[in-house]
């Protein structure tokens, strides 16, 4: 049975804490973990980064001699910035109206935390004998650089784990697949002069502007779409460059957010890009540029873990008499940097509507949220025993 006030009440108090991306400070949200779950006897363990960063991992264990392999729940402590748009209810209130919580972080994804831990504790308090470890990893950094995915891939946590399960917002649907994303930075050079001489200048701007056209018209290879995740994309994220209204600009640069799929390799994509530039430059002898990776994660397809998504699937029927198909997602999790580390199957199922992720007004539906406690717990307890 789910204590539903316990479940609301640690939720709030999570949302109520700032953990915005940067700075972060998940070590502040690490200790409120530690302090809720130690007193119901799970034991735990928090993993500095750095004076305010930090991973936690919560830990049910087996009694069993010879244990089966883990089940490892995972989810990250940082959020998106709340934006300039109002709010209609304070981001960091958690007020709840007409059964919602609204805050950030509520639906991406301390809504999914929650109801995580809500789930291994109610599993403790059940004492049912569990023949392989249940574990938690909270990360820090996602919303950015991954940090703390990525520190975590060096002990055994991830190393060891049967199946990952990442509480991301998936309306309660069952993704199994989801896209990479590579950012790009490409950076253009120039030479100042007086605007009203332009022969005696280069203009970064005007080089710039033939590698975005050229880009808007990049196609991939033509590559297949994957039946899951569909088509790579590509946007234009940011621009910066000159100096001022009457001086000819010596610089320039943009950054690319690209969503890829199993179908293309990061490698393949740069070199396309470099070609792209290459072919301008050719055109274009005073033309420099320069491009850098500044982010660089692989999609992830788990669509061939056959007997794991029939037994997720028959779980959410048993439940909720609801049949779900595996599908991919857009968006990238901490799952592509685990992925490199283990061949462990990593399947996205958590509360919240992954369509208000980073939006004003963020929100989870309570309901929602008490649904997928009571899935954790199912599974949890399916898997391991």
């Amino acid at each position: 049975m789910i204590d539903k006030e316990r479940a609301t009440q640690f939720l709030q108090a999570l949302v109520q804490i700032n953990s915005v991306n940067p700075p972060a400070n998940e070590l502040v949200v690490a200790h409120k973990i530690a302090e809720h779950c130690t007193s119901y006897g799970l034991e735990v363990d928090i993993q500095m980064i750095d004076e305010a960063r930090a991973n936690i991992i919560v830990k049910l264990l087996s009694n069993e001699k010879e244990k089966c392999a883990s089940l490892l729940f995972s989810g990250h402590l940082d959020t998106v910035p709340v934006g300039d748009v109002p709010w209609h209810y304070e981001p960091f209130s958690a007020d709840i109206v007409d059964g919602k919580m609204y805050g950030r972080g509520t639906a991406d994804m301390k809504g999914g935390v929650a109801a995580l831990l809500e789930a291994m504790i109610i599993l403790k308090e059940k004492k049912i004998p569990l023949k392989g470890d249940l574990l938690f990893l909270g990360t820090a950094g996602e919303e950015v650089d991954c940090i703390g995915a990525k520190q975590a891939i060096e002990s055994d946590i991830v190393k060891k784990a049967g199946t990952i399960l990442i509480a991301e917002p998936s309306s309660g649907e069952i993704f199994c697949a989801h896209k990479g994303v590579l950012w790009l930075e490409i950076e253009t050079f120039g030479k100042t002069a007086h605007s009203s001489m332009p022969q005696n200048g280069i203009n970064a701007i005007a080089h710039m502007h033939k590698i975005i056209s050229a880009l808007q018209t990049y196609s991939f290879r033509k590559v297949k779409e994957h039946p899951l995740l569909g088509r790579p994309t590509l946007v234009i994220s940011t621009i910066k460059g000159g100096v001022t209204t009457n001086v000819i600009p010596d610089y320039c640069a943009i950054r690319i957010d690209i969503r890829s799929t199993p179908l293309l390799s990061h490698q393949e994509i740069v070199e396309d890009i470099k070609e792209i530039i290459r072919d301008i430059q050719k055109m274009n002898d005073d033309c420099k540029a320069k491009i850098n990776v500044m982010h660089d994660l692989d999609s992830i397809d788990y669509s061939s873990s056959y007997d794991l998504l029939a037994q997720l699937k028959q779980v959410k029927n048993e439940l909720f008499n609801v049949n779900l198909m595996e599908q991919g997602v857009n968006y990238y999790t901490d799952g592509s940097v685990f992925s490199v580390a283990t061949n462990a199957p990593i399947i996205i199922y958590g509360p919240g509507n992954e369509n208000l992720a980073h939006q004003p007004n963020e929100h989870i539906e309570m309901n929602e949220f008490f649904d997928a406690i009571e899935f954790y717990r199912a599974f949890a307890e399916r898997y391991l025993t």
